[in-house]
């Protein structure tokens, strides 16, 4: 049950119509929204039933799956290892969908770990453009960059900031913001029983602020023009209506787009923020009874006016030794530019980066490619995640291959395929690193951190 004090307060502000929103439809739904990177959006539903993967579309996006077996561990199965889809309560995949990321756009995830939505919105730009990721927490920054890495998104920033020395370094600079705020969770008291243990007032005032001070640092880096999309996962006014109605009043340059009509949810509800002067049945909540767990979307527009270009931080070519590495086994990628710190080198993303980024802490800019030891080039996992389908020599398994469990496992492989020297191992085409092939055996370079156990 939730705490009294939520149930005295919601039942105060939504009166008869509160057992009829909180009514859950059924237990908790598990879901995976797919990579569109890995597999096109009319084809996902074909390609999970033949993976084996019994799920549904759910109304949130035409990525989102709600999974049909309760004993189902999809974050075991060799397609999640590659990156083709990433597990996640179906509502929370909206906010993103709402954002309308194009291809060449250049896009701010401001609160982004674990990485789900950074993936769709990364995913929907299509191989154009620039999505910058950032997480303030380093251990959970650490989270978000793995699972960026293990999606193959190739054009991407991932940062470890405060909000703050983003707005100052990186003004003007986004097409499209998302803030995924710090928030109270009470969306999330079903699915995480810590979260309604810890709930109390004074979290929701504390939440409240800090989501202030980010929007404020958000609006500073949306681009005249450009698109801010707020959410929260909790139910609180403080957090959802009367923060949008608040964040109006200090940011003129700034209007609520419509939602319309969409396939989940209810209008936000204005009698939660008493004589606001906006529009806030604008915005959009989802409540139990709609087939999720609770989610608060707002999508806000700054005013057209003078744009400005940045400066641009120029990368330097890569090392000799791993320009030859790149010209036998990835051609494609010969001659990007690079950034080298020390013996590492990355491949930085094809659109322009933002001089601003040098003001701040950079995780991964691009993709890392390897580095130079003792004079060879060592490649790294990250390069064969986002480039392994473009490899010149390669391990083809599929899902029906015994190997491919033995190779998520860590052992050795018999090749089939690979030459000696390094090679993308591939399932079904979509890549699972890669390893080291001599003498017919394939040694193993799959991050011990990542392996499955038997």
């Amino acid at each position: 049950m939730p705490t009294e004090y939520f149930q005295t307060r919601e039942r105060a502000i939504l009166g008869s119509r509160y057992d009829a929103l909180y009514a859950h439809a059924g237990p908790v739904r598990r879901g995976v929204t797919v990579n569109a990177a890995r597999l096109a959006p009319q084809s996902a539903a074909a390609a999970l039933a033949a993976a084996g993967i019994k799920a549904e579309p759910s109304p949130f996006s035409p990525l989102s799956f709600y999974l049909r077996e309760d004993g189902a561990r999809p974050g075991a199965h060799p397609y999640h290892h590659a990156g083709v889809y990433y597990v996640q309560e179906p509502s929370a995949s909206a906010p993103a969908g709402l954002l309308r990321v194009r291809p060449g756009d250049y896009v701010l995830d401001l609160c982004a770990a674990p990485g789900g939505k950074s993936s769709q919105l990364a995913a929907a730009l299509g191989g154009e453009g620039l999505l910058v990721a950032n997480e303030y927490d380093a251990a959970r920054a650490a989270v978000l960059r793995g699972n960026l890495e293990r999606m193959g998104f190739a054009n991407t920033v991932v940062l470890n900031e405060a909000t703050g020395r983003i707005a100052a370094a990186l003004a003007c600079v986004f097409d499209k913001v998302l803030v995924d705020a710090p928030c109270s969770g009470e969306g999330m008291f079903r699915k995480e029983p810590q979260a309604e243990r810890q709930h109390s007032p004074a979290l929701v005032a504390q939440c409240a602020a800090l989501g202030r001070a980010i929007l404020d640092d958000a609006a500073a880096c949306v681009k005249p023009g450009g698109l801010l999309c707020y959410s929260t996962c909790t139910f609180a006014s403080e957090e959802n209506e009367m923060q949008i109605s608040a964040f109006l009043d200090r940011h003129a340059e700034f209007s609520l787009v419509d939602l319309g009509a969409l396939p989940f949810g209810s209008p936000g509800e204005p009698g939660r923020c008493a004589h606001s002067a906006h529009p806030l049945e604008k915005t959009r909540r989802i409540y139990p009874c709609h087939g999720g767990e609770g989610h608060f979307i707002a999508l806000l527009q700054k005013r057209e006016g003078a744009q400005t270009g940045f400066a641009q931080q120029s990368g330097v070519r890569a090392p000799a030794v791993c320009e030859a590495f790149l010209r036998a086994s990835f051609p494609s990628l010969c001659g990007r530019a690079c950034l080298v710190q020390g013996p590492r080198v990355s491949l930085l993303p094809a659109a322009a980066l933002p001089a601003g980024l040098k003001k701040l802490r950079v995780l991964r800019a691009g993709v890392e490619a390897g580095e130079v030891v003792k004079g060879r080039f060592e490649p790294a996992h990250a390069l064969f995640m986002a480039f392994g389908a473009q490899c010149e020599n390669k391990e083809e398994l599929t899902l029906g291959d015994a190997r491919t469990a033995a190779w998520l496992h860590g052992e050795e492989l018999a090749a089939a395929q690979a030459a000696s020297g390094f090679a993308a191992v591939l399932c079904d085409g979509f890549p699972l690193g890669f390893g080291k092939c001599s003498g017919g055996r394939l040694k193993n370079r799959y991050p011990k951190g990542l392996r499955t156990l038997r």
